[in-house]
């Protein structure tokens, strides 16, 4: 009885066990069919395109049972590239059905959870060709409805993707339903986007990319020799491309359920596939590459990425993603519409240097904010999960909906805050005996600290009192010894060491690195390699320990060693992309040193002023003048102490291969507070580049280094210093028999500059080097941006802030005010000075020098007998 119940059981199923027939090119209604009808058939395979290139099949990803769509599948690689039901998948006794209404996917009780939609004539077949694209016939062979009009992840040549539409990624390759990613193509661009359009890439950014014409985007299609986005106007005109080489059998591109892009290849001969182009490169770009707010690095390769929490969370058990410690839970917003919590809201700091991980391509919620008012955006918005900020240039912006990774930020410019709610969790209480305990043991230990603090506070007066005396008699020694004119700048030599407190008895926090003499000593090859020189001191290459390059600084004119120590505390706790870093130093006796990242293109009066090197592009000046500005900006607004720089140069512009601009010797200035007056009382800088108000005892300000870095931009635009001296021959003169220098008639080009602004002759101001590879346009704006740096009137300069936003295009540029440029005429032709607005009684400005046939001109000095010819803010 038992076997012919088997028996039975066998017949009954037998129908289901026997593979259907498998259609090729075509398919007709009334076709019903499921898994189980083409389980033989290498996975449900029905239908074939003419050449097997492309199969129709009801599939199950990675053989998992639960989930079976719908697909079109690559024969040879296995590649599904479209699949109809991907949201919701079917068991596998779902049901895929054809009629003459069109293709419908259901469950096994008949509810359809997927159908083509309906038409106005009857459908005739179904037909897939060998491109993978399955089509919806009416009895005209006209189409109804085809695939490649409904992409999902995946596109492949002979497929376009029209504007508006995107890819969007899979959960995983076992389950097709929509993740969190997608490429958008939109009217300019292909941009990869996660949740909420968070995006964190595109094809015009990306540096392997063309960007052949200008104008709107209608499609993107890829094919054998590359991936094109074409313009409305033409069909033909692509807009942008990424050109690929080599041959393949199958070409598919596609964005993976981790967000990256990928266009590969597949040939037959290796049976395998090749990455041609992924996108981001970096790991650290993809929003979640280490879950919610793990801090990501080192991202160039897959092993070599890491991830890290911030110091107040951590992983948990069962998550991947950085939770507080505490306890307390991160805003969502159900919590945040749960009036209870409101109280308990708080904000957690992620730590400087943090970063979010789309932070190139938003634009900040608020700029020229404070960091309280962006706090108040985000308390009022209850999608607000928490915010970033940036120092140097103000910038709020809002972290909304779902929280992606971090970045390790170059610089300490950005912080992070996160927002909780709930309060944090106590720490287990102590049993009454222990109470007891602490009761009994609480004045005691107080008894003992308190004895301790009155030793400390004896010793220390003691010493204070001995250090004193001898300070006292070295100053009185030093001051025997001081030339009463000594000439500007003063150096303060130090004193040896037995005369000042050791280093250790110096407790100042926040130093860096401290080296000793023989280790810079070892590393510069007893300071071999002299790759610079300025008014503090020689520079030199050298090779640390762990084979790091850097350049030592042997410094001159600094004062005592704890007002030496307190500076570079400072420096070393300056952190901006736009500035040079301070690895180090060393102050051993009366050897002081700085040690500072190693920058391999040297300074920009390299790159600029000396003959026969590469011409710097057009283009990589303004990268060049935005990066200066970007360091200036952060020294003058984005530090805890404003630090005026007050020697702006191109000798203190530095340049790195990877297109780095950094600002050095910025470190060496005035450290200002808000309240100080601005007053200086040493005179400081170059000539040259020094502005007026030097010489009228006004307050120096930050816009003292804007008035020299005005100068700087004009000599970026023509390409050499602002004085020009020429030879007697090339000005037409005739060399004079009292003179043997040969020197001619100089050229001043700040006025030069403003002339031609008069006559709004632009182009003509550029490097003639550059050859007319660059437009009118192009040098009046930042000729407008220098001159309203140069104006007399330290109030109607732009803050270095403005001026960035002015290089980038984001602010406009005012017009600049000839009234207040007109000293320049006086720098660049020698006119008295008495009496011109602003100067008093400075006497007369030094003249142009000029060689004729007998006849020598000589410069006349300032009245103040103090200042010497170098110390004149007028022409170098």
């Amino acid at each position: 009885m038992a076997n012919l119940f088997l028996l039975l059981l066998f017949a009954l199923f037998l129908p289901l066990s026997i593979s259907g027939p498998i259609a090729i090119e075509f398919l007709y209604p009334n076709f019903t069919g499921s898994y189980f009808n083409y389980i033989d058939n290498s996975g449900g395979i029905f239908l074939t395109s003419p050449h097997n290139t492309f199969q129709a099949a009801i599939c199950n990803p990675d053989n998992q049972q639960t989930n079976f769509y719908l697909c079109v599948i690559h024969a040879l690689s296995g590649t599904i590239i479209w699949s109809a039901n991907r949201n919701f998948p079917i068991p596998n006794s779902g049901v895929v059905k054809l009629t003459s209404s069109g293709l419908t996917v259901s469950l096994p009780d008949g509810t359809i959870v997927w159908s083509t939609p309906s038409f106005s004539s009857p459908v005739s077949s179904l037909h897939i060709l060998d491109s993978g694209n399955l089509l919806l016939l009416n009895p005209k062979n006209t189409s109804l409805w085809q695939s490649f009009e409904q992409p999902t992840d995946t596109l492949v040549p002979g497929q376009s993707l029209l504007a508006g539409s995107a890819l969007v990624s899979s959960i995983s390759t076992s389950n097709l339903s929509a993740g969190d990613f997608r490429l958008l193509l939109t009217s300019d661009d292909a941009v990869l986007q996660w949740i909420d359009s968070q995006q964190y890439w595109s094809l015009s950014t990306d540096q392997r990319a063309n960007i052949n014409a200008n104008g709107q985007v209608s499609s993107m299609s890829i094919n054998s020799s590359g991936l094109y986005l074409f313009s409305t106007r033409n069909d033909f005109e692509a807009v942008m491309q990424l050109s690929f080489s080599g041959s393949s059998d199958f070409l598919i591109a596609r964005i993976s359920s981790d967000g990256r892009f990928h266009v590969s290849t597949y040939s037959s001969a290796t049976k395998g596939s090749v990455d041609l182009f992924v996108a981001p490169i970096n790991g650290c770009d993809l929003p979640l590459s280490c879950k919610s707010l793990g801090i990501c690095s080192g991202g160039n390769s897959v092993s070599t990425l890491t991830c890290t929490c911030p110091n107040l969370l951590s992983k948990t058990s069962g998550s991947d993603d950085c939770l507080p410690v505490d306890g307390r839970v991160l805003a969502s917003p159900s919590v945040c519409s749960n009036s209870s919590m409101l109280s308990t809201m708080s904000y957690m700091s992620l730590g400087r240097g943090t970063d979010y991980f789309n932070s190139k391509f938003t634009n900040p919620t608020r700029t020229g904010v404070n960091i309280a008012s962006c706090e108040s955006l985000c308390n009022v918005n209850c999608s607000c999960l928490g915010f970033i900020y940036k120092n140097s240039t103000q910038d709020c912006f809002i972290l909304e909906h779902k929280l992606g990774s971090l970045t390790s930020s170059s610089t300490d410019d950005a912080i992070g805050y996160i927002k909780i709610f709930g309060s944090s969790s106590s720490a287990p209480q102590a049993n009454k005996d222990s109470s007891n305990l602490i009761a009994i043991l609480l004045p005691t230990i107080a008894a003992g600290l308190l004895i301790v603090v009155l030793l400390v506070v004896v010793f220390q007066w003691w010493r204070r009192r001995r250090t004193s005396g001898i300070r006292r008699k070295w100053k009185t020694k030093s001051m025997a010894m001081k030339e009463i004119h000594k000439p500007w700048p003063v150096e303060v030599q130090d004193s040896d060491d037995d005369e000042f407190p050791s280093d250790e008895e110096i407790p100042i926090p926040g130093l860096p690195t401290k080296f000793s003499y023989n280790q810079l000593q070892t590393a510069t090859a007893n300071f071999q390699t002299k790759i610079g020189s300025g008014g503090f001191g020689e520079v030199y290459k050298g090779v640390l320990e762990d084979k790091t390059l850097v350049a030592v600084k042997r410094v001159r004119a600094i004062g005592r060693k704890k007002e030496f120590f307190t500076e570079i505390a400072v420096i070393g706790s300056v952190h901006h992309i736009n500035l040079v870093r301070l690895k180090g130093f060393c102050a051993q006796g009366s050897r002081r040193m700085l040690v500072y990242e190693y920058m391999n293109r040297g300074s920009l009066e390299k790159s600029l002023f000396r003959p026969g090197g590469p011409v710097l592009e057009w283009q990589e000046r303004v990268d060049i003048a935005i990066g200066a500005a970007r360091g200036l900006a952060y020294l003058h607004s984005g530090c805890e102490h404003k630090i005026i720089h007050c020697d702006v140069k191109p000798e203190n512009i530095l340049l790195h291969d990877r297109g780095q601009v950094k600002i050095s010797d910025f470190g060496l200035a005035k450290m200002m507070t808000p309240e100080q007056s601005g007053l200086f009382t040493t005179m400081r800088g170059t000539r040259g580049y020094l502005a007026p108000e030097w010489l009228t005892n006004s307050a120096i300000s930050d816009r003292t280094d804007v008035y020299s870095y005005g100068m700087v931009l004009l000599e970026i635009v023509r390409g050499r210093q602002n004085r020009l001296v020429l030879r007697s021959e090339e000005s037409g003169g005739s060399t004079s028999s009292g003179s043997s220098s040969g020197v001619g008639e100089s050229e001043y080009f700040p006025l030069v500059a403003l002339d031609m602004h008069e006559q709004r002759r632009y182009a003509e101001l550029a490097d003639p080097r550059l050859e007319r590879r660059v437009t009118g346009e192009e040098v009046e704006r930042i000729v407008k941006i220098a001159l309203c740096c140069l104006h007399e009137d330290p109030g109607f300069r732009p803050s270095m802030t403005a001026v960035v936003g002015m290089l980038e295009g984001t602010m406009p540029v005012p017009w600049p005010r000839v009234d207040l440029l007109n000293f320049l005429r006086f720098y660049g032709r020698g006119g008295n000075m008495v009496g011109h607005s602003g100067f008093g009684n400075v006497g007369v400005w030094p003249r142009r020098i000029s060689n004729t046939t007998n006849t020598t001109s000589t410069s006349e000095s300032p009245t103040y007998s103090f200042l010497s010819s170098q110390q004149i803010s007028g022409p170098r």
